[in-house]
C-alpha cells in the first residue's frame, strides 16, 4: 500500500467516524495540524509506527489500512482521559458552576507510563487568559495529574482553586508556604493563601493552531 493510498484511507476513515484530523492529531500527542499536513502535503512521508498503532486502535481499523505490514502485531487498548467541564483561568480566576466530566480523549497508556502518571488521576482542563503566556495560551488543553499536589523544591505549573475559581500558576516553595507566580511579567506574584487548594500538576499541554 503506497503512502498516497494511506493518506486517502486515513481521511476517509476519519470522515466516516466523524473525527477531525485535528482531534486525531491531539490523540497521538502531535500539534493540531500534523495529520492535516500528512493528508494534504505528504509531510511526514509516513506515519510513525506508534502513531499508526494508536490511530488504528482508536478508529477501529487494521494497522495495514494505515500503512503497516500485514504481519504487524495487534494493538493494545487505549485509555480515555476525562475532560472536566471547568475552565482553569490563566489569569485572575473564574467562577465555576461545577466540575462535570465530559467524554474526554483516548490515549495510549504507554504515553502515560512515560509521563509517570496513573490513568485514574489524569484529567483535561482548558486554560483561559494571558497570565501564563508564553508558556500557556488561552484555549490550551492542560493534562493535569490530580495525584501530584506537592510542588518539588524547583516548583512546577499547577492548577489551583482560589475563592474566585480555578487558575493555573507556577508554584514555588518559599519557606513554609508557596509563592504563586505567572510567566507573564505583567502579572505580579503573591503568597498562597492557606485556603488555596492545589488541584494537580500540569504534565502536558495541547495547543490548537490558529
Amino acid at each position: 500500500m503506497d503512502q498516497a493510498e494511506v493518506r486517502a484511507a486515513l481521511a476517509a476513515v476519519a470522515l466516516a467516524r466523524g473525527e477531525s484530523l485535528a482531534a486525531l492529531s491531539r490523540l497521538i500527542g502531535r500539534n493540531a495540524a500534523y495529520l492535516q499536513q500528512f493528508v494534504t502535503r505528504g509531510s511526514p512521508r509516513a506515519l510513525h509506527e506508534q502513531d499508526r498503532r494508536v490511530l488504528a486502535a482508536y478508529l477501529g481499523v487494521a494497522e495495514a489500512v494505515l500503512g503497516a505490514p500485514i504481519s504487524a502485531p495487534a494493538t493494545g487498548a487505549l485509555v480515555r482521559v476525562p475532560r472536566i467541564d471547568a475552565v482553569a483561568l490563566a489569569g485572575p480566576g473564574g467562577l465555576l458552576e461545577g466540575d462535570r466530566a465530559l467524554a474526554g480523549e483516548a490515549i495510549d497508556p504507554a504515553l502515560l507510563r512515560q509521563w509517570g502518571v496513573e490513568p485514574a488521576s489524569l484529567s483535561i482542563i482548558t486554560a483561559r487568559g494571558e497570565s501564563m503566556l508564553p508558556t500557556i495560551a488561552d484555549g490550551d488543553d492542560m493534562w493535569v495529574d490530580r495525584a501530584d499536589v506537592q510542588p518539588s523544591a524547583r516548583g512546577g505549573i499547577y492548577v489551583v482553586r482560589l475563592a474566585a475559581g480555578l487558575v493555573v500558576k507556577r508554584l514555588v516553595p518559599r519557606g513554609s508556604g508557596l509563592l504563586v507566580t505567572s510567566d507573564n511579567p505583567d502579572f505580579p506574584p503573591f503568597v498562597a493563601d492557606p485556603e488555596m487548594e492545589v488541584i494537580g500538576r500540569v504534565v502536558r499541554l495541547t495547543r490548537l493552531l490558529k
